[in-house]
């Protein structure tokens, strides 16, 4: 038997890094559409929604992630709804993200000066262009290092998804330790491979709130 960790099992490596994207790609998208709907509802001068959307938020936040895959792959099979790995992950994850980047956006979208929303309202905007041209551009800017900072939360909770049988990159990491038993290099390798996934987006955040910045002085300027 070969206990040498050899290109194989990097390859292993490599291809768990890329469900573990895949997996992260769609909880942002998923948990970003349904979170942004929280957000608006979370602010709406509907009480109903109000009410609504608070007590998802608090009941999502309240239920840990783990326990969410548990009920999507576990729970839901029951019932007879039977989902593969990824699937019932994608959704778990969706809906963990949509509670919480939804929150994040509320609050950057009550963060922007009451002013802004005063003087739409005196240029006799409807809430939705209040919305659409004065307010979510200026949340924009605040909001982009808080969500860049929790997409990189989004992936290191992919590891997570091994419980229900999903191979990501954690659970790849464990297979391949199993089968050569070389813990320090096999999660060194794992380690540096979520570096690689996560220092990306660190710098992308970075760059982009610098041109949000640099636009909104030459707005300011300009006015």
């Amino acid at each position: 038997m070969n206990n040498a960790f050899n290109a194989n099992h990097f390859v292993f490596l490599l291809q768990g890094a890329g469900w573990t994207l895949v997996l992260s790609l769609m909880a942002f998208v998923g948990g970003g559409l349904a979170g942004f709907l929280v957000a608006l509802c979370r602010i709406s001068p509907v009480r109903s929604l109000r009410w609504l959307s608070t007590g998802y938020v608090q009941l999502v936040q309240g239920t840990p992630l783990l326990i969410l895959m548990f009920l999507a792959y576990f729970g839901l099979s029951i019932v007879g709804l039977s989902l593969p790995a990824l699937v019932a992950a994608g959704l778990s994850m969706t809906v963990y993200v949509s509670a919480y980047i939804g929150e994040i956006w509320r609050g950057c979208i009550q963060a922007v000066p009451r002013t802004q929303w005063e003087a739409a309202e005196c240029l006799a905007l409807s809430r939705v262009q209040r919305m659409r041209l004065v307010v979510l551009p200026q949340a924009l800017r605040i909001a982009t290092p808080p969500t860049v900072g929790f997409m990189v939360q989004i992936v290191k909770n992919t590891s997570l998804a091994s419980v229900v049988g999903f191979v990501e990159l954690a659970r790849a990491g464990q297979v391949v330790n199993n089968s050569i038993f070389q813990p320090f290099l096999v999660y060194m390798l794992v380690a540096g491979l979520y570096f690689l996934l996560c220092f990306p987006l660190s710098w992308w955040s970075r760059q982009l709130e610098r041109r949000l910045l640099v636009a909104h002085r030459v707005e300011v300027a300009a006015a």
